[in-house]
């Protein structure tokens, strides 16, 4: 018996329907079997078979999840990137991945073409958000009938990059039961049924979007309200026809913001949930008092999908990450020795379960520093269990910044910045932003007498990060705190500027 994702599609109603635009197009379970057929068709016939990777940069859209689909369906891996990645950085994932297809948004084709034929990828395909793009004009001269691939639980679904500290990407190895066991437990965590609808604002090149969003969904054979982006004014047009919303912190910080924003506007919704960053303890005791709902919040990771969550009954803490999700394990551990520590205690949040990730694509140095012989793999961010088995994260202990739900590890910034003439040196931290999350900020020494602005370093990173990355706020010291061996103290930098973003007007940016 097949194990491939896909089988939860078509143990649909196929008569439901799966996706609804919010200008009215809906495509049902029945029109996502034989979209993605077709597509799978054009898959193989530009020569991918079982295991080739295929890179996906593309706006979001609906086909865009149907060439999700038609990549489970031939078994070929999933490979979404960031659509803020630039040409400097798809350089390398393609290079790294080796993917068989490439397929892009129509107007990045010419100037992503030189680099994907210099890396050896067979063909180049566009994807556009209006049904069009030279893989679905292929597509549409396929039958929609395609005999699915078998695949084994343990085999590879999906390949998601998420970056290291020594600044080189990492792609997290995601295989089909990975997927499927953590929409399972999501299932019976959220009291999800055919009967639930998603607004669906997220990306989808992102965990969250695609994986925790759109897997739930057709797992439980539900349908979701596609929206292109985050965008106030749809989501109080369309909330009425939902029963559930996912979102970063940022979406609820913003229609916090609104009037529009009461009980009443809220009735029909079902649950709210929050992740992929931090949730202010202050925006969750605002979101209840103005709708009378409790955000639930709750905690997961690229190479491990979710891990834990507050409850659907019972208390939602405010600042709390929640309960292991059932099939996790989960514990802290004492950083150096990996010991287990007890409840109350600070340490490294280690976790263990079919969600976890089998490692990193070709580093097998890398992956296995980052499992304990017992197996448990450790997440880097530190935490503590409370009282009722309640997890919170206190810090992350790799310097990771979470902001607006993108994963941003500084000395991928920080080796661009010191790049820049006139740099000495640079520490790059996450501060307290109300909108998202953390922002990126950057702490600069730079030569003395060097005219070097904070428009001049933003000029200079234009074009060699994501703008997700860049720094939100740029500050120039004499020189950086450090320890008495030399390391910079980015713990001290934290503190000393953890109200920058409550005193500037860069928090708007």
């Amino acid at each position: 018996m097949t194990q491939n994702l896909f089988e939860t599609v078509r143990a649909a109603d196929r008569a439901a329907p799966f996706i609804t635009t919010p200008e009215g197009r809906t495509i049902s379970y029945a029109n996502a079997i034989d979209l993605s057929g077709q597509i799978a068709n054009a898959l193989t016939k530009r020569g991918v078979v079982p295991g080739d990777r295929v890179a996906v940069q593309v706006e979001k859209s609906p086909e865009a999840i149907l060439l999700y689909f038609a990549c489970l369906r031939a078994g070929a891996v999933f490979l979404p990137l960031n659509t803020g990645y630039t040409l400097a950085e798809l350089d390398y994932f393609i290079g790294d991945a080796e993917p068989r297809v490439v397929v892009c948004d129509p107007a990045r084709k010419a100037a992503l073409e030189e680099t994907a034929r210099a890396r050896g990828v067979s063909a180049i395909e566009t994807l556009g958000i209006k049904q069009d793009g030279s893989l679905l004009d292929l597509a549409r001269t396929q039958p929609s009938a395609f005999e699915d691939v078998a695949r084994a639980g343990y085999d590879l679904a999906a390949i998601l990059y998420t970056s290291g500290t020594t600044g080189r990407s990492k792609g997290a190895m995601l295989s089909h039961e990975n997927l499927a066991s953590n929409a399972r437990a999501l299932q019976e965590t959220w009291r999800y049924t055919s009967r639930d609808v998603l607004l669906h604002a997220l990306p989808i090149f992102h965990t969250h979007g695609l994986f925790v969003a759109t897997n739930l969904t057709m797992l439980c054979g539900a349908s979701m309200i596609f929206l292109p982006k985050f965008d106030p004014d749809q989501i109080f047009a369309l909330m009425a026809r939902a029963t559930v919303m996912m979102g970063v912190p940022t979406f609820y910080v913003r229609l916090l913001q609104d009037k529009r924003l009461s009980v009443e506007a809220t009735r029909h919704m079902r649950l709210f949930i929050a992740g992929s960053a931090p949730l202010l303890a202050e925006t969750h005791r605002a979101w209840t008092a103005a709708t009378g709902h409790a955000i639930l919040e709750r905690y997961g990771m690229t190479e491990t999908n979710m891990l834990t969550s507050n409850p659907y009954d019972g208390e939602r803490i405010p600042g709390s990450v929640g309960l292991p999700l059932p099939g996790v394990a989960l514990r802290i551990a004492d950083p150096e020795t990996g010991a287990a520590l007890p409840e109350g205690d600070v340490g490294m949040i280690e976790v263990k379960g079919p969600n976890v990730f089998s490692g990193y694509w070709r580093m097998p140095e890398k992956t296995k520093a980052e499992f304990r012989p017992g197996g448990y793999f450790i997440t880097g961010d530190l935490g503590k269990i409370g009282p009722g088995g309640y997890v919170s994260i206190v810090g992350r202990g790799k310097d990771l910044v979470i902001s607006g739900g993108y994963n941003v590890y500084p000395k991928e910034v920080e080796t661009e910045i010191d790049a820049i003439p006139g740099v000495i040196e640079s520490a790059v931290f996450g501060a307290p932003h109300r909108d998202f999350g953390e922002g990126v900020t950057a702490a600069i020494v730079k030569h003395n007498g060097t005219p070097l602005t904070e428009r001049d370093v933003m000029a200079a990173l234009d074009g060699r990060l994501a703008k997700f990355k860049c720094p939100k706020a740029i500050l120039f010291l004499d020189e950086l705190p450090r320890n008495t061996m030399g390391k910079v103290l980015k713990n001290e930098l934290r503190e000393r500027y953890q109200d920058i973003y409550a005193q500037s007007k860069t928090q708007q940016g």
